[in-house]
């Protein structure tokens, strides 16, 4: 047996010795969810905007009819779509196709104003003549928006609404729901120009046929005005709503330290306000957000890994948890009282050097999220160089690469047959520094090696029959030569690349669980 023969045999016994050290232990319970407060409305929610995690939940998926709420949807997308400076032309059909009475900037037919002036009479004075004129200057018609705006609501993940108006006002086939509204919201705050605008205490609007002195607008939102009995410090800009069958609506963002909150109110009895107090309330008192990639080494220090599995050490940094993503734990929580998943199937939305993505959970809901990512700088090392130093099992030549990306069945033959090799016909012509000179094992370590390999075997089945599951699904495979293609820019097959990941995942959380058995008693 050749010294690389051996050296593969103890790499592959030592990565499965990680196994061996997992058994079940009894930690302490994390921290129980905080309870959550009573909100008189038939529907709301408390959502962290960094990290996507719904801290506090009444009937989030029930559909309601949202009222001038829409207009955040539609704000998001005219300015996605539209230069601040063109010109708005307000037609007949905009101006009139609204209900008597409703909210409106005093707009006549043939009036013109920029698409700013429009979102700051749509945003804060809640002018449906303003919404709908948007709507026909971006689609031309205002049914040719609403498509538009339920394309936009799918792709932020929206499941219980359907559009069928820019501005809100009543009709039967237009509803969403609280979850649904928060994701929209979500959206609309992370964008600079929608920020802005929210957060303006007052706006003046240009000279029109009815206003031909201009007119000055303020937000209908009595939480961001200091002079309001409903002013809450942190915030920063939402957006009301009523309709006779809507009740009130209500979003509202509010900003402290690195928490920022979002909470939506839907069908409410005119406890709008006081509901949305005592959501936000319970958020920042009980909750704390935190970053992601200061606390979570499980991924990042895999380098020690790497050597032992055989793989080359050079430029190993360019795996890394993707930065500046957050989560939210409670305020006596760890980080430690988290388990995390790795998943290899990504979203649409995913970054372009993503690798794999990685969920945390907390008491079985989940806080946060961060991407595994593969960073394409590599100053010293080509892909080239990194794919010649890889071991034998992961081919040599550009023709052997493209094959272990089709099919992880072929990496697994090829790391059997590796181990076929000749042996060099003379050993003594070797000289003694060479890698490949036989290392000489004394007896006991055989044993040892027996042993462990045999304690191994388990693990390793497990491992076969989740590979033989994956190249049953012809999407999952699909995926699988994504990331392989990826990985591949940086020396690296798919499945050792996995394999590591899971062994450390593993690792950490044991780890994890001693360290919290120890801090409790």
């Amino acid at each position: 047996m050749t010294s690389l023969t051996r050296k593969r045999i103890l790499s592959f016994l030592l990565c499965l010795l990680l196994f061996t050290g997992i058994f079940p232990q009894t930690a302490a319970a994390a921290p129980p969810w905080p309870d959550g407060p009573s909100i008189s409305a038939e529907g709301g929610i408390l959502f962290d905007a960094n990290s996507g995690a719904v801290l506090y939940g009444k009937n989030i998926h029930e559909q309601y009819f949202p009222a001038s709420i829409t207009k955040i949807l539609t704000a998001l997308i005219i300015i996605e779509n539209c230069q601040m400076d063109e010109i708005v032309t307000f037609s007949h059909n905009a101006v009139y196709n609204v209900e008597a009475g409703s909210s409106n900037a005093n707009l006549e037919e043939g009036d013109r104003m920029t698409v700013r002036d429009c979102l700051y009479a749509m945003i804060l004075k809640s002018a449906n003549e303003s919404a709908n004129a948007l709507a026909e200057h971006a689609a031309n018609t205002t049914e040719a928006f609403s498509s538009m705006m339920n394309a936009k609501a799918a792709s932020l993940g929206c499941t219980d609404s359907h559009f069928n108006n820019p501005s809100g006002l009543n009709d039967p086939d237009h509803y969403t729901s609280a979850h649904d509204m928060a994701l929209i919201a979500q959206a609309a705050f992370q964008n600079e120009t929608f920020a802005q605008i929210a957060a303006t205490l007052y706006y003046d609007l240009p000279p029109t046929k009815r206003n031909p002195e201009g007119l000055r607008i303020y937000p209908g939102h009595q939480m961001i005005k200091k002079n309001s009995p409903n002013y809450y410090p942190g915030a920063v800009g939402g957006k009301t709503g009523y309709t006779s069958l809507a009740g009130n609506t209500l979003v509202t963002c509010a900003r402290r330290d690195d928490m920022m909150l979002i909470t939506v109110v839907l069908n409410g009895h005119r406890t709008h306000y006081t509901d949305t107090r005592a959501m936000l309330n319970f958020g920042f008192r009980n909750f704390r957000s935190v970053d992601i990639s200061d606390l979570d080494d499980t991924y990042t220090s895999i380098e020690n890994d790497l050597t032992i599995a055989g793989l080359p050490t050079t430029n190993l940094s360019v795996i890394s948890v993707q930065k500046d993503r957050r989560m939210s734990l409670p305020i006596n929580g760890e980080f430690s009282d988290t388990t995390s998943s790795i998943s290899y199937e990504l979203p649409p939305e995913a970054p372009e050097y993503a690798a794999a993505r990685i969920t945390y959970d907390y008491d079985g809901r989940t806080v946060g999220s961060t991407y595994l990512m593969v960073n394409k700088s590599l100053p010293e090392a080509p892909v080239d160089m990194l794919m010649t130093a890889l071991p034998e099992s992961l081919g040599d030549t550009p023709s052997e690469q493209t094959e272990n990306t089709l099919d992880p069945s072929d990496q697994e033959k090829r790391l059997l047959a590796s181990d076929a090799s000749p042996e060099p016909e003379s050993l003594e012509s070797i000289p003694d520094n060479s890698p490949s000179r036989p290392i000489h094992i004394p007896a006991f370590v055989w044993i040892l090696l027996i042993i462990l390999g045999l304690m191994a075997v388990g693990y390793g089945i497990l491992l076969l029959l989740k590979i033989r599951r994956q190249r049953e699904s012809a999407e999952r495979r699909l995926r699988f030569q994504r990331r392989q293609q990826r990985l591949q820019d940086i020396g690296m097959s798919g499945d050792e690349f996995k394999l590591l990941l899971e062994q450390k995942r593993k690792k950490s959380l044991l780890s994890n669980s001693k360290r919290r058995s120890l801090r409790r008693h």
